[in-house]
């Protein structure tokens, strides 16, 4: 084996570990921030998390522009993707005049 090779596999297993440090919650906002959509059956059968509609809200508390997408397939089913995205100036104005009103 080589040294070149053996350093990918530290870095590799290095990677794994700080994964498995993570919270659930925080392993489904790296994949939003990675850049997947994802719907609730996804995120429950992914991370192992029960309720994604709460985990969802939960990250928008903390101030995370979290967007669903509804989708329907060729059968009529509507499903909502899920996905990080950047809020809209008038989001952001609508924030700044509910804290400033508070």
């Amino acid at each position: 084996m080589t040294e070149a090779f053996s350093r990918k596999i530290v870095v590799v297993l290095k990677l794994k570990e700080s994964e498995y440090n993570m919270t659930k919650t925080e392993r489904l906002l790296e994949a939003f921030k990675n850049g997947e959509e994802l719907t609730s059956k996804q995120i429950q059968a992914r991370f192992g998390i029960g309720n994604a509609r709460a985990t969802v809200s939960a990250l928008r508390m903390q101030g995370y522009a979290i967007y669903a997408n509804p989708s329907t397939n060729s059968k009529g089913e509507t499903r909502n993707f899920y996905r990080l995205g950047t809020p809209s100036r008038a989001v952001v104005a609508a924030g700044y005049r509910a804290l400033a009103a508070a």
